[in-house]
């Protein structure tokens, strides 16, 4: 019996180590096509879109996670929106698509994404979309792997290697709003501009909507085509879009400043990814293996036949080798987690604060963008008052 043990140790240990050395990677570099638009839809059929940011996910990052860190979490948060922007625009399927700092009632379409995992070997998002009448379109997942070809040298590397994910968000909203009848688009964009202008005078435009038991916003009258008030409300919001075209100024800069460096965190991150799997698991198996021999061996050391003694204390020689090796990759593999934080850390000093120039004023965007949209909004309100009076005067047609 322990004879036939020596003969299929071997063969055992040869199967291991083979296993030890293999890895899949994905190579495909197939990218779903964008769905193209008709560039004849007339404009008041065009839907507008603001695409949130995202919510980074940082709650699902675990501490002994190696490949998520906050600081880059962070920046993708910003990043990632404004790729699924471009993509959006690049499609001709919309009216104006726009980063915007939170949920507004001035846009037609809001685009809501959560990042669930992201590192340079795979990504998931969950996204959101629904529009200003309350209902949402749906809710789903998205996940892809990115292609090695992707990080090869001397390939072109203007297209980011999750550009599948973007495009194929992009087109599931598209095809959803294909769904639309030209009457639900005008209800959507009145209701839109509605709840702007509800934002601004409740007294005045506080009447012309409601809720119904799913909490979908419904008409209850309508405002006159003339309506001084509602002209003023244009103003307004045509001043609000400004402001928000501003700050695509913002994160444009700041994703083509991040670009670069997020592009080799994600190439070198894959490969750290990769090699960290792929020495985690070949420690494991060779610590397996490595205890089979020398039980083996231990076993084979108590026969009686001297040959297969001295197979035996080999065998224990060659499972200590093997579990020693395993203790090494397992240090090797904590030098590559070292060397993700240090690529994290190399990306959170690249993406600092930004300065725009505004028309009456400079304003340092750090992470607070949201709040620098807040006071804007507190100066649209004034500019309203200023032009209406004293801000509670109510529309003469309710």
């Amino acid at each position: 019996m322990i004879r036939r043990s020596l003969k299929l140790t071997p063969i055992i240990l040869l199967s291991l180590l083979l296993a030890c050395c293999s890895s899949t990677t994905v190579r495909t570099t197939a990218v779903t096509p964008v769905e193209r638009g008709d560039h004849n839809i007339p404009e008041q059929q065009l839907v507008d879109v603001g695409i949130e940011l995202f919510n980074p996910g940082l709650e699902y990052i675990k501490e002994d996670d190696i490949t998520a860190y906050p600081e880059v979490r962070l920046a993708e948060a910003r990043y990632m929106p404004y790729q699924l922007m471009d993509t959006m625009q690049a499609s001709a399927n919309w009216g104006a698509v726009r980063i915007i700092p939170r949920d507004t009632s001035s846009v037609d379409v809001i685009v809501a994404g959560e990042i669930l995992h992201s590192d340079g070997e795979s990504m998931s998002l969950n996204i959101r979309v629904s529009d200003a009448t309350g209902l949402e379109w749906f809710e789903k997942t998205y996940s892809a792997q990115a292609s090695k070809f992707s990080y090869e040298a001397g390939r072109n590397h203007n297209q980011d290697p999750y550009q599948d994910i973007y495009n194929r968000i992009a087109n599931d909203i598209a095809r959803y709003r294909k769904k639309l009848s030209s009457v639900q688009v005008k209800k959507i964009r009145t209701i839109a501009e509605l709840r702007f202008a509800e934002s601004f005078s409740p007294e005045a435009f506080g009447g012309y909507l409601a809720t119904d038991k799913k909490g979908i916003y419904i008409f209850k009258r309508l405002p006159a085509d003339n309506d001084p008030m509602m002209e003023r409300i244009h103003r307004i919001r045509e001043r609000d879009y400004l402001y928000i075209d501003t700050l695509q100024d913002y994160y444009g800069s700041f994703v083509r400043e991040m670009e670069e460096p997020y592009q080799e965190w994600l190439r070198n991150s894959y490969e750290e990814v990769l090699a960290y799997d792929e020495l985690r698991s070949s420690s494991r198996k060779n610590a397996i293996a490595g205890a089979a021999t020398m039980i083996a061996g231990i076993l084979a050391a108590s026969s009686g036949n001297r040959s297969v003694r001295a197979a035996g204390g080999a065998a224990v020689v060659g499972g200590g080798w093997l579990i020693k090796n395993a203790m090494d990759k397992h240090l090797e593999s904590s030098i590559h987690a070292e060397a993700l934080q240090e690529l994290g850390a190399s990306l959170s000093a690249e993406v600092g604060p930004q300065v725009i120039e505004l028309e009456d004023r400079t304003v340092t965007l750090t992470g607070t963008a949201q709040d620098q949209y807040e006071q804007w909004r507190v100066i649209l309100r004034d500019i309203y008052v200023s032009e209406v009076g004293d801000g509670s005067i109510s529309n003469t047609d309710l």
